[in-house]
């Protein structure tokens, strides 16, 4: 329960401004006090200057509407209109570090926005373009704050679906939640018509609607979503095995390679180090893929993934340290042959 009155209030304000509608039972269960309390709370808000709007019956509640008032942080309008920018910017492309807390943040942000400016965010999106982007498909950012909505509210969303050969359907679902792979977004959700759960590629969704009808969140079968994604994926296309080893240490590599291609893990072995092998090759003693005599500052990375094995060869490149593939071999001719081609660039 929270007794503090300030305290009380901003948490109350920070769940008004999730974009959905909020019964006063849930809001008196969320900040453990009497529904009373929650309404002399509301007109606070409402003497604030917050725009907290209220509907009657049995199914109405409170939620914050568009209007003059910003959220507690004090935002002015070039302020709010530079982070709904940059935030819409991230959004529209699955960039690393732009995750769902991002998108959430967004629509929270849009939501208390007042018109005028909305429409200057819209206008500059409109009137940029940006020199960098993420590798995945464009999307719209509305797309993902309709569904970061009802993520959150808990509400069944619909949606027109294009599968990888073009079929399109028509899909409601009760979303999980969103998961960001660097490269692409993806929704966790439980389809109603084929009564199981399913991931949808977020690119290729259009029309997203929010229905209004609430539902009680089922339990994912993994747990997590980002490891049911995993399994999901790895489920509907081929994959493969691969194995490098890096020249540095596992905290090193662990900082510069993105979280989908796994986790570095320190070698070390006995003795002094032995002479390294040749790229494909795991030498004849140990066990396959383990690098005799590495020492501490050596660190291997192993993982499975569905990428093509010249996207996988660039990446590794891209982490900036000396490293050797230990398999799979096609990996092996792969970085031999894309080393060759940058020495010839270079003019070698």
């Amino acid at each position: 329960m929270t007794t503090d009155t300030p305290a009380r209030l901003l948490q109350l304000l920070s769940l008004l401004q999730t974009p959905r509608e909020w019964p006063g039972g849930e809001l008196a269960d969320r900040l453990g006090v009497s529904r009373r309390t929650v309404r002399r709370d509301i007109d606070r808000l409402r003497e604030l200057g917050y725009p907290v709007q209220a509907t009657m019956g049995s199914d109405g509640g409170y939620r914050l509407v568009a209007g003059k008032a910003m959220p507690p942080l004090v935002l002015d309008d070039e302020e709010a209109v530079a982070i709904a920018v940059g935030l819409r910017a991230g959004a529209g492309h699955a960039v690393e570090g732009v995750d769902e807390a991002s998108v959430r943040a967004l629509a929270k942000l849009e939501q208390v926005l007042p018109s005028r400016l909305r429409h200057r965010v819209s206008t500059l999106q409109a009137a940029t373009t940006p020199l960098t982007s993420g590798d995945g498909a464009s999307i719209a950012p509305e797309t993902l704050t309709v569904m970061a909505s009802t993520v959150a509210g808990h509400e069944r969303l619909r949606f027109r679906y294009r599968t990888k050969d073009g079929t399109e359907s028509r899909r409601v679902v009760e979303p999980y939640r969103l998961v960001s792979t660097g490269r692409r977004w993806y929704l966790v959700a439980y389809d109603l018509d084929r009564d199981d759960w399913r991931t949808f590629r977020v690119d290729r969704v259009s029309e997203p609607f929010a229905t209004g009808a609430r539902f009680a969140p089922r339990e994912l079968p993994t747990g997590n979503a980002a490891e049911y994604l995993r399994q999901s994926m790895y489920r509907r296309q081929e994959t493969y095995g691969f194995a490098v080893t890096f020249a540095a240490s596992a905290e090193v590599v662990a900082a510069r390679v993105p979280g989908w291609l796994g986790v570095p893990e320190a070698v070390d072995g006995p003795g002094e180090a032995d002479e390294p092998t040749e790229a494909g090759e795991t030498g004849e003693a140990g066990e396959a893929g383990e690098v005799s005599g590495a020492g501490a500052e050596r660190c291997r990375l192993r993982g499975e993934t569905g990428d093509a094995v010249e996207w996988l060869a660039i990446r590794l490149a891209m982490v900036g340290v000396e490293f050797t593939v230990e398999e799979p071999g096609e990996l092996v001719e792969c970085v031999r042959g894309l080393g060759e081609r940058l020495v010839r660039a270079a003019g070698g």
